[in-house]
């Protein structure tokens, strides 16, 4: 069965994840669907001054979007600012440093930019990270989990109020085909467990990012949500794809995908209560 499986993902990862991949999807592309006016909408890009990120926050200022670029580097971000605000004319750019791997200062951030600015229209979780070995974060989660699942989770879980007031409000997480040969591990979401292997401990992120997206998007209808591979860079690749290979072992059951949302949770309400009170006196467990 496992060369099977083998088989199964070598032959779904050419024909979708390689420059054949491309392609093939680049056939059914229509240039003529990104010909529009984004002036008066507002989007947070989180690293955003380098890679996808950056070109992300490039295509939307030249469409006169305003753009919150979420960063972790300020002079890389400010060298970037300058770059796209020259390129695209648009001085509608706004820099927020951010480590999304410090969880508490990610939830600190959400809480200010919601106070600061009336609304948010699409959120872009872009930022990511593979740190080859296991290391923790100053709340002791493994950095990897806390910066692209949790970050993830505090930023766009905090931010869904500010959204839902928004017009035609999306929230887009930059996922990874790899998700494709990781099952959600519930009793182990901080790879404790086993060997670290830093490549497989990435992709069962990404398939946490997924759930997490399929998740938010049942409970919150007024928002579009979608979770994407965004190809080796060059692609526009827009095509849905299923998120488990055929006859996969990937899937998760009702009560895995419980117990992972339970799990968050009460991570971030631990993160929150540890805050303090003196500095954020509105802190509000509620909303996870």
């Amino acid at each position: 069965m496992s060369l099977y499986r083998n088989a199964i993902w070598f032959l779904n990862g050419i024909h979708q994840y390689t420059r054949r991949g491309y392609e093939a999807a680049f056939k059914d592309f229509e240039p003529r669907d990104l010909d529009v006016s984004v002036v008066g909408r507002s989007f947070m890009i989180t690293g955003a001054n380098s890679g996808i990120g950056r070109a992300t926050a490039m295509a939307i200022a030249k469409k006169g979007g305003t753009v919150h670029m979420v960063c972790r580097n300020k002079d890389k971000a400010e060298k970037a600012r300058l770059e796209i605000i020259s390129e695209s004319g648009n001085t509608e750019i706004y820099i927020h440093i951010v480590d999304m791997s410090e969880t508490r200062k990610v939830w600190e951030f959400a809480e200010t930019f919601k106070k600061q600015y009336p609304a948010l229209n699409v959120l872009i979780n872009n930022a990511g990270c593979m740190v080859h070995k296991r290391e923790l974060n100053a709340e002791g989660l493994e950095k990897n989990f806390a910066t692209n699942t949790m970050g993830v989770y505090i930023l766009t879980q905090s931010l869904i109020p500010l959204l839902q007031k928004s017009r035609d409000p999306r929230v887009i997480t930059v996922s990874s085909g790899g998700m494709l040969v990781q099952k959600l591990r519930v009793d182990d979401l901080q790879s404790e467990k086993g060997h670290f292997d830093a490549v497989m401990v990435y992709a069962q992120n990404k398939r946490q990012q997924v759930v997490l997206t399929q998740q938010w998007a049942k409970a919150h209808s007024v928002i579009h949500f979608s979770a994407m591979h965004p190809g080796w860079t060059d692609t526009p690749d827009r095509t849905p794809v299923p998120a488990h290979l055929p006859l996969a072992w990937t899937h998760s059951s009702d009560e895995e995908i419980q117990s992972f949302m339970t799990q968050l949770k009460t991570l971030a309400r631990t993160i929150k209560s540890q805050a303090d009170i003196e500095l954020i006196p509105d802190l509000n467990l509620s909303e996870f």
